[in-house]
This record gives structure tokens, C-alpha cells and sequence, in this order.
């Protein structure tokens, strides 16, 4: 599994970014369907060398992933997985969904330990390079606690904010403790292990539905009503609309995965180009071949 963090691999991390120009170029321009030749351009490689490093990365093609960045494509995923919801609450999850597979468990903090702001825990941190550009991932003894993307190269305005939402806590920086973290984010290589254990800071209506969006499959999309009904509360689709916007772990709780009823994509936390891309991701990998020509 390569390694994630720009500072420990720096030609890693030039791919990395050149991958994600690509991806932000197909995002941004999806509609003039960009060919090959230029997606290599954007990206500073050769047609070959660029196609052959997109699939290793993404497991999908450079074609394949356009065809899944089309509006039609997410509506008609939604009118399909209306009720995934509902039945995966209560039956469970099973199949090759690719965050299914994580195995992701959820802790919740105790109301004295919410009131500490993080007092007496020690948070440490690192910056990760991604196709879908920088991301700081912070771990516990107790399992992941933040998993945001970054706007600078540098990741100060993720390290600012991860802070501010544990004011108390200790933040150590140690790359190497939360590689395997962010390496199981945006790379899992689909092999059973123990479970990546998530320790989460929220209210309860918060935890409730950061733990329903946990149970949304991969190249899934629900509506915010879906969650709310999912949840026992199907009037409360704008306080939804809230927790998911406040989720602290991205990717691994996959608020993505919400949109709205009418199939349009919109209100990112990391803007709307990067959700459209961890959806056509995640849709490429799980739908058969057959299925999406």
C-alpha cells in the first residue's frame, strides 16, 4: 500500500497532485467530456503513463469515472437505493461495498468527556496527500477522531480547525500513527481486518445520524428525508441537513453519500467539485462493468 503522506514520499506525493488535477479538470468539465490526451495534459504525463497511474489509483479508468459524474447518474442511483436505508438498519450491510468493507465502528464520548473539550487526551495528527487533495487525519487510542480535506498545501486551515473543535486535548504530529488511517480512507484494498474504530464528539441527535450515514453503501446516494426517516425523526430534514454538514470525520463517515431528493448534488463541506468526485469514485468501483457501459 503506497504511502500517503507527502513529507515521507515526496514523488508519491507529485502524483498525488497530478491526479488530482485531473480529477478536479474532469470535475470542472465533465460536460465537454475532456478526452485522454487531455486530462495526460493537465496532469504533466504522457497518455500512457497517465492512464495506467489513474487506474492503479482509482481501480477505474479515466472514462469510467466520467461516466459517473453525470446528474442523470446520481438520480437514477437515489430512485434505486430509495429504502437502502431502511433495510440496511434492519438487516445489516453485506457485499463488496467498499466502506462496508472498513468495518468502521463508532464510539461515542460520554457527556462528561464531551464537557471536557478534550482534556487529558492526546490527539495526534498528520498531513496526507490524496487524489482529492491534502487531508488531515487525527487518532486516538480509541480510534480516528477527524478526517477533514485541506484547502492549503501546508494544511494549517485543517490543523486550525481540528484544534478548535478539541480545544483541551493534547495535538502531537506523528504522520506515521495516523497513515494507516488515511491509507484505509482513500486507498482500502478490499481485505477483511479488525475494525477502524472512529471516536466521535457530538450530540446525540449528531452520533444518531453520523451513525446512519455509516450504513449507506458505497456507490450509494440517499436523500437528507431518507436519513431523517432513518432515524426515527422524518420531519427533522433540516436538522439532518446540520449533523451531516458537521460531520468530523469525512470519507470514512461518508456524508457524500447525501443529496437531494431531486437528485442534485450540493452543500459540501469541501465543496461540491470534491463531492462530485468521491461519488463517481466510489460509483465506478462498486457497479459491475457490464452495468455501466
Amino acid at each position: 500500500m503506497p504511502c500517503l503522506n507527502p513529507a515521507a514520499d515526496p514523488l508519491d506525493a507529485r502524483r498525488h497532485r497530478a491526479i488530482a488535477a485531473a480529477i478536479r479538470h474532469l470535475v470542472e468539465n465533465w460536460q465537454d467530456q475532456p478526452a485522454l490526451d487531455e486530462l495526460a495534459e493537465v496532469a504533466g504525463m504522457s497518455p500512457f503513463h497517465f492512464q495506467r497511474l489513474f487506474t492503479q489509483w482509482a481501480g477505474i479508468s479515466p472514462k469510467r469515472f466520467l461516466q459517473f459524474l453525470t446528474l442523470d447518474n446520481a438520480k437514477r442511483l437515489l430512485a434505486e437505493n430509495h429504502s437502502v436505508l431502511d433495510v440496511a438498519l434492519d438487516v445489516g450491510l453485506s457485499g463488496p461495498s467498499r466502506l462496508h468493507d472498513l468495518f468502521v465502528a463508532c464510539e461515542a464520548m460520554t457527556p462528561g468527556e464531551y464537557k471536557t473539550l478534550g482534556g487529558g487526551l492526546t490527539i495526534r495528527w498528520g498531513l496526507h496527500a490524496t487524489p482529492f487533495g491534502p487531508s488531515l487525519v487525527a487518532t486516538t487510542e480509541r480510534g480516528v477522531c477527524w478526517l477533514s480535506f485541506a484547502e492549503e498545501e501546508d494544511g494549517h486551515d485543517a490543523l486550525a480547525e481540528m484544534a478548535a473543535a478539541w480545544p483541551a486535548a493534547r495535538l502531537v504530529e506523528d504522520a506515521d500513527a495516523t497513515r494507516p488511517a488515511a491509507a484505509r480512507a482513500f486507498r482500502w484494498d478490499g481485505q477483511d481486518r479488525e475494525p477502524l474504530r472512529l471516536l466521535m464528539k457530538g450530540t446525540n441527535f449528531q452520533i444518531k445520524v453520523w451513525e446512519a450515514l455509516l450504513r449507506i453503501p458505497s456507490g450509494a446516494v440517499v436523500s437528507y428525508e431518507d436519513v431523517a426517516r432513518a432515524i426515527g425523526q422524518p420531519t427533522a430534514m433540516r436538522a439532518v441537513g446540520a449533523a451531516v454538514g458537521r460531520n468530523p470525520v469525512c470519507v470514512l463517515i461518508p456524508c457524500h453519500r447525501v443529496i437531494q431528493k431531486s437528485g442534485i448534488i450540493h452543500n459540501y463541506r469541501y465543496g461540491v467539485p470534491r463531492k462530485r468526485a468521491l461519488l463517481a469514485w466510489e460509483q465506478g468501483n462498486a457497479m459491475p462493468e457490464d452495468e455501466a457501459a
